[in-house]
């Protein structure tokens, strides 16, 4: 005789926890549209109105000018190089916390939570401190003439910092949740470390990794901060995007500072549209293991 469950009765106040009036449900909404509208929307809008007021020619030489041509060239390489170590280090590291056990985790947690506890500005002055002409290993690098402050290996390293935390974090909480039992059984039937992780671990948390992969490249192309302080400025050589947009906004060539500002804010754009896809295929595979 099979045996019906049924779900379990909800208590009258338990309904009226989840249940209001109409009017509180509709100024909760309208406090929220508003505040997006204020703080979100209305910015975005304007963004895309001061780029192109002057017309498609001001907007495309602007984005076509030399200096901005190279500051998104600076941009690409310093992501597309922090954005695969991140993605070794993350998986290493949520690996290693979410499936063993071992002296010193909480260290690493912590260790990987800083750059969120701390500000860029200071995480560049720390490297400045380091690699600086009058920082501790500066006068070896310079006896050697290598450059890593006011150069592109500089803001490679400032990018990476800022954006380590972005995929680790995404992975600890997942892989914990899915547990060892799926790792324990293929090391029963066989299968080395490596065959464990690239054919059992990597699967289950391929949609985790892709939407901490889009978090992390978005931050390592938009960030201000840590590049500012070792970046030295340089038109053409060392201005990232961002930079690129402050130095034209500080000269007064507000067209050319909102054209460039727009390819960021295309960039946010495109990211939330992939966070929304991963999302909702992230959500899909639950719901298939589920049943």
């Amino acid at each position: 005789m099979s045996t019906t469950l049924l779900p379990a009765p909800v208590s009258l106040d338990q309904a009226r926890a989840t249940t209001e009036s109409i009017w509180i449900r509709r100024s909760l909404i309208g406090l929220a549209l508003a505040f997006l509208t204020l703080f979100l929307f209305i910015p975005l809008i304007s963004v895309f109105y001061e780029a192109l007021k002057k017309g498609w020619d001001v907007y495309i030489a602007a984005i076509t000018d030399p200096d901005a041509i190279s500051a998104i060239q600076l941009t690409l390489t310093a992501a597309a190089i922090a954005v695969p170590l991140n993605v070794i280090f993350g998986l290493a590291a949520a690996w290693a916390i979410a499936k063993f056990e071992f002296r010193g985790k909480s260290v690493l947690i912590t260790l990987i939570d800083l750059p969120f506890s701390v500000s860029p500005v200071v995480s560049g002055l720390i490297y400045v401190l380091i690699f600086g002409l009058q920082g501790w290993l500066g006068p070896w690098l310079a006896e050697h003439d290598v450059k890593i402050i006011f150069a592109v290996p500089g803001i490679v390293l400032a990018t990476i910092f800022v954006t380590v935390p972005f995929i680790a974090r995404e992975l600890i909480p997942l892989m914990q949740a899915q547990g060892t039992e799926e790792e324990e059984a293929a090391v029963v039937l066989g299968a080395n470390g490596w065959q464990t992780f690239l054919h059992v671990t990597l699967p289950n948390v391929k949609w985790g990794l892709l939407y901490g992969v889009i978090l992390c490249n978005a931050r390592a192309m938009g960030e201000f901060g840590a590049v500012s302080v070792v970046s030295g400025h340089i038109r053409g050589s060392t201005n990232t995007l961002p930079l690129h947009v402050e130095i034209l906004y500080n000269e007064y060539n507000f067209a050319a500072a909102f054209a460039v500002a727009s390819l960021l804010a295309l960039l946010a754009l495109v990211t939330l549209a992939l966070k929304t896809f991963v999302e909702s295929r992230g959500r899909h595979q639950e719901n298939m293991n589920e049943h």
